[in-house]
């Protein structure tokens, strides 16, 4: 895999902890909550306010993008958007950068717009799998040039309205695909039917945007593999966003890598976050975890035990978990995830590289990987543009001196101040109110 070009002004020093964590962190807002309440407060009939949601790269580029078709979002002392919707237009220039929530959430939206939409982003971008919801959309009736790619750059030629109605949808690559039409669609005329071909991943997220959608009203029906939302009104409503509990893996699995102990502040009691499964894959690593009022609190034992795991609700947090296997005292098989290699970069593919070249015994599998001890040593790491595979490395180095992460400034996707928090937990700072 070829590596990505960098400057040293960008290879972070990952941290060595010479004795076992014993920390307090707080976490951001989730990014999937984020920009799922952003483009829902886009359609309501009203203005709503999002209290601590998560200000990082991937949801100002969301914020940009609605702004960019009409709505006002508007910023807050206190750091919370007030976001008030108005009649929606074009032509607008869409930056989705490297976003997949933008890519996928927005194109239904940009539909009920009135003019050409143009979407694009970074290199990355127009790799990443889009064809399905282009072509769901057209059934439906929306007008969209894509030159037959059905990746970006495309353009959405928005009426103002659009049919709606019943469509399947290959979503094996990516759930993000069926939420972007569900999401929108109770502004469709007629709704909308959505038939899943196949297995969809990361399943938990369709469970999020039904909640979601039901506390603002929307009448939404499921069944297996099928979903309906009627068309009606998107009721306002104010939310607080959740503590984003992927970007707390790294955090957590620190207690592990260093046999150590990390308190996640705001873990909530109950959660649709797919991350919310993280404590269940930590305890099978050897991990003790217990929920209360202060949080999560991850405790590490002598030992990482290797697991054999089917992660396919849980993909993002497979490079997290892939840097405490290589630390584990057995082997570990991962499967289910096929579709990461069209997340930032091809992560199955990436993590085996990276992580190989650290001395860890890493095979690749068509859907995952598996890992075998070995004596690890240092070397930079690159990272690929993904902001999952920072917080990998950051793992990795707690326990191995002397890794370099290369392109560590990708991290600001979902966590601009990532490193900064990382040595404050390593200095047992407490890491201030959620950002």
């Amino acid at each position: 895999m070829a590596a990505v070009t960098r400057t040293d002004t960008d290879l972070w020093p990952a941290p060595y902890a010479a004795r076992p964590i014993d920390a307090a962190v707080s976490v951001p807002g989730s990014k999937s909550m984020t920009n799922r309440a952003l483009i829902l407060a886009a359609l309501a009939d009203g203005p709503s306010r999002i209290e601590a949601p998560l200000h990082a790269r991937d949801t100002a580029l969301m914020a940009q993008a609605l702004r960019g078709i009409g709505t006002e979002i508007t910023d807050d002392i206190d750091g919370a958007w007030v976001v008030t919707p108005h009649d929606l237009f074009g032509p607008a220039e869409i930056d989705c950068g490297l976003a997949g929530t933008v890519l996928r959430f927005v194109p239904p939206v940009a539909t009920l717009a009135r003019g050409a939409i143009r979407f694009d982003g970074d290199p990355r971008i127009r790799e990443r799998p889009n064809g399905p919801l282009i072509a769901a959309l057209r059934h439906l009736g929306a007008d969209i040039e894509d030159g037959g790619r059905g990746r970006a750059p495309f353009v959405v030629r928005g009426t103002g309205t659009l049919p709606g109605g019943s469509v399947t949808v290959d979503a094996t690559g990516s759930s993000q695909l069926i939420s972007g039409l569900l999401l929108a669609a109770a502004r469709f005329e007629d709704g909308v039917e959505v038939i899943a071909a196949g297995a969809v991943p990361s399943a938990p997220y369709l469970e999020m945007n039904i909640a979601m959608l039901r506390e603002r009203g929307v009448d939404v029906e499921t069944g297996h593999g099928r979903w309906t939302v009627a068309p009606g009104p998107v009721r306002a409503l104010d939310v607080q966003i959740e503590a984003d509990l992927n970007t707390a893996a790294p955090f957590a699995a620190a207690a592990l890598a260093t046999g150590g102990r990390v308190t996640i502040s705001g873990w909530p009691q109950s959660t649709t976050q797919p991350g919310g499964q993280l404590p269940s894959w930590l305890t099978a690593m050897g991990a003790t975890c217990a929920v209360s009022l202060e949080g999560l609190t991850v405790t590490g034992g002598s030992t990482i035990n290797g697991i054999e795991a089917d992660l396919a609700e849980v993909s993002e947090l497979v490079p997290v978990l892939a840097a405490l296997a290589v630390l584990a005292d057995s082997p570990s098989r991962f499967t289910g995830v096929a579709h990461i290699r069209g997340h930032e970069t091809d992560r199955i593919t990436a993590l085996a590289t990276e992580l190989a070249a650290c001395g860890a015994d890493v095979s690749e599998l068509p859907d995952g990987l598996v890992i075998g001890p070995r004596p690890l040593h240092s070397r930079s790491f690159d990272t690929y543009d993904d902001h999952r595979l920072v917080m990998a490395a950051a793992v990795l180095g707690l326990a191995v001196d002397g890794i370099a992460v290369i392109g560590a400034s990708t991290v600001a996707k979902t966590m601009p101040d990532f490193t900064d928090r990382w040595q404050w937990m390593l200095d047992g700072v407490p890491s201030g109110p959620t950002a």
